[in-house]
């Protein structure tokens, strides 16, 4: 970094395209361009036959022509130390391919601001830890020293507050609530975010991993691949090089069906070549089940807040899948009003990055910043209080001798946290206890990831079961997770402390993560060169229940379960004769009463109404709030009917059945 001024940078850094931005000496933040003067750099890698590697839009060049040694989407396996692709004889990981696109754009900026050392790194909000410790190892391997962390949704939150005031005082109304729908390439996010007064603070967040712009293109890629099979008997996704030039067709196509009623996409494989028309609406049709997904997860997130559309003020639309019209048409419908759509779907994640960076520095490196004293002095006033995406907790023995975790910090906590709970040994005369720390799914059906582990060692003599051992997780503001056991009997203690290495320069991802590895849609993408095995153990248990309660989890069934080795333990017991019934310590925090209130809030009404008591009908689950249904997304259109087409021509224009 210049000795002689700090810069407060933010970084982008997206499955599709990233970019960097700095707040100027007014306190404005400014897009860096790329050497090949982009201000959006592909985060596509090329490596060349020497080994050498390219990044961006040349990368992206050589993908039709070398397509067995680009790599592209990446990010969606950022935090799986397993997958890997590998190119010649070199083996290169999520992190490396992460760490090249960043080295780009710090090369950048280097020659237009100086060295910069520390970054604000966006990341989407339901990354879990270990896919934030990656985007962080990540930032160390591209040379920077310091790397902080910001969800995307805040972080668009951040921009909109201080990008419409301008920092200049033309002030925003003294409390707003702000939905953010983040819909980018390869993900999707959503925030409900309350302004109020010089503090942006997360109420709730959702979202989806697996969903985004390349979605769409999957879904155009796979209708027109078929369509010109049924002209030609030939399928373009059968060769590399064919199916990487439709890949770049189908995006140019997206984009100009984004302001266009209808766009030209022409398919070329083998001998033959035709050009399609495609329409704004078919391609709507076509897609409508992502989309629908986006609607569910959205309402979802509202309804578990208890909140309706009346109590959202502003819904906010960035990410550059978000300049769709089928998107902004189902918002308009859902939410009754119309978007705000001032933000730069491309830029704005970057600026409120950016903003969080000047949050971040110190009044003396600030001042040699910004010339702007009143600039200053509002970011510095200026606070973010966000919550935690994934539940954290333990995995535990229910009643019927399975290990199923347990989270004593549910999804969507205010931060800081801090939680108490008691559980019992499972035999007589145990001497260890093992806990390991997991965190839970970012959507339904998917592996818990572990974190870490806390152990007790040498117990107190003669123990009989089901004697009390108090957990406590403990979640700070800089993103450590602290865990403490305690034996209530001998007052024997072990704690440990899971932290991001944020200022360690060779910080490794040691933790192992059982992320998903979408085949389906990397597929259909076209992604690059083979990877490795990138599924996680298919040992651990899948959890499907969407609330944290002790009840629920005593009774959990899943089929994916572990059954617990009769010499297993090291465990504790979810519900005991001495455990059953203990209540959580009181809130240390006014975030926890709060939370303790909701769930208080929730029993009550479950008791009032029976549903506690009730079995869940075909189709609803049952959760300490009552019954909910639930939604399923429409059906798929039918696939394309070549016969009502001509195959004649080099022009024809092509349409979707109606459904």
């Amino acid at each position: 970094m210049n000795t002689q001024r700090a810069h407060a940078v933010g970084i982008d850094l997206g499955t599709t395209y990233s970019c960097l931005a700095y707040l100027n000496e007014h306190g404005e933040p400014v897009t860096l361009a790329n050497q090949e003067g982009e201000l959006a750099t592909p985060s596509v890698v090329f490596f060349d036959e020497d080994h050498q590697v390219v990044v961006g839009t040349e990368a992206l060049r050589n993908a039709i022509v070398r397509p067995d040694r680009v790599v592209q989407n990446s990010k969606r396996h950022i935090g799986d130390p397993a997958h890997h692709w590998k190119v010649d004889d070199q083996s290169y990981t999520p992190v490396d391919i992460a760490s090249y696109v960043l080295r780009k754009l710090l090369a950048a900026a280097h020659e237009q601001i100086g060295a910069v050392e520390r970054a604000v790194v966006t990341v989407p909000a339901q990354f879990s830890e270990l896919q934030r410790r990656a985007t962080i190892e990540a930032g160390h391997r591209a040379g920077l020293k310091q790397v902080d962390i910001i969800n995307e949704p805040v972080a668009a939150a951040l921009c909109y507050v201080l990008g419409t005031e301008g920092l200049w005082f033309t002030e925003l109304a003294d409390e707003q609530r702000i939905l953010v729908y983040d819909l980018g390439g390869g993900t999707f996010d959503l925030s409900l975010v309350k302004y109020h007064k010089d503090e942006v603070c997360v109420v709730a967040s959702s979202g989806d991993l697996k969903l985004g712009g390349i979605d769409w293109n999957a879904s155009l890629e796979k209708a027109i691949s078929e369509r010109f099979v049924g002209d030609f008997d030939a399928d373009p996704r059968q060769d590399p090089r064919s199916r990487q030039a439709l890949a770049l067709e189908i995006e140019t196509t997206k984009r100009s069906l984004s302001v266009r009623p209808r766009a030209a996409l022409t398919v070329q494989h083998a001998s033959h070549r035709k050009t399609y028309q495609v329409q704004q609406q078919k391609f709507a049709e076509l897609t409508r089940p992502l989309v629908e997904r986006t609607a569910v997860i959205t309402q979802k997130m509202l309804a578990d807040n208890k909140m309706g559309w009346a109590h959202v003020d502003v819904i906010l639309t960035t990410g550059g899948a978000s300049r769709m019209p089928m998107i902004r048409d189902r918002l308009k419908e859902l939410g009754g009003r119309t978007l705000n759509t001032s933000l730069s779907p491309d830029q704005s994640i970057a600026h409120g990055a950016t903003y969080y960076a000047g949050m971040l520095l110190t009044n003396t490196e600030f001042s040699k910043a910004i010339d702007n004293k009143e600039v200053s002095n509002r970011l510095a006033r200026m606070k973010q209080v966000s919550v935690n995406a994934r539940g954290l907790g333990i995995l535990v023995q229910n009643q019927k001798k399975v290990r199923v975790p347990h989270y004593l910090i549910p999804p969507n906590t205010p931060l800081p946290a801090k939680l108490t709970q008691t559980f019992g040994t499972v035999v007589d005369n145990q001497k260890r206890v093992h806990l390991q720390i997991v965190e839970s799914p970012a959507t339904e059906g998917r592996p818990h990831a572990p974190l870490g582990a806390c152990v007790i060692d040498d117990l107190s003599p003669n123990l009989p079961e089901g004697s009390e051992i108090a957990v406590t997780i403990a979640y700070d503001e800089q993103a450590k997770v602290h865990v403490t056991a305690v034996d209530v009997v001998g007052g024997k203690e072990a704690s440990t402390e899971i932290i991001r290495p944020e200022n360690v320069m060779s910080a490794e991802v040691d933790a192992e993560v059982d992320a998903e590895v979408d085949a389906e849609v990397d597929a259909e993408a076209g992604e690059g060169p083979e990877a490795g095995a990138g599924s996680g153990d298919a040992s651990e248990p899948i959890i499907t229940l969407d609330d944290f309660q002790v009840e629920e989890w005593a009774d959990s069934t899943s089929a994916a379960a572990v059954r617990l080795p009769e010499d297993d333990t090291d465990i504790l017991d979810l519900n005991t004769p001495q455990a059953a019934g203990r209540k959580r310590q009181p809130a240390r925090n006014k975030a926890n009463a709060t939370q303790r209130k909701r769930t208080g809030q929730k029993k009550r009404a479950a008791r009032n109404s029976g549903s506690s008591k009730s079995r869940p009908q075909s189709g609803q689950k049952n959760t300490s709030s009552g019954t909910r249904q639930t939604v399923k997304p429409p059906p798929l259109p039918p696939g394309l009917d070549a016969s009502q087409d001509s195959a004649g021509g080099e022009e024809e224009f092509w349409n979707l059945p109606e459904p």
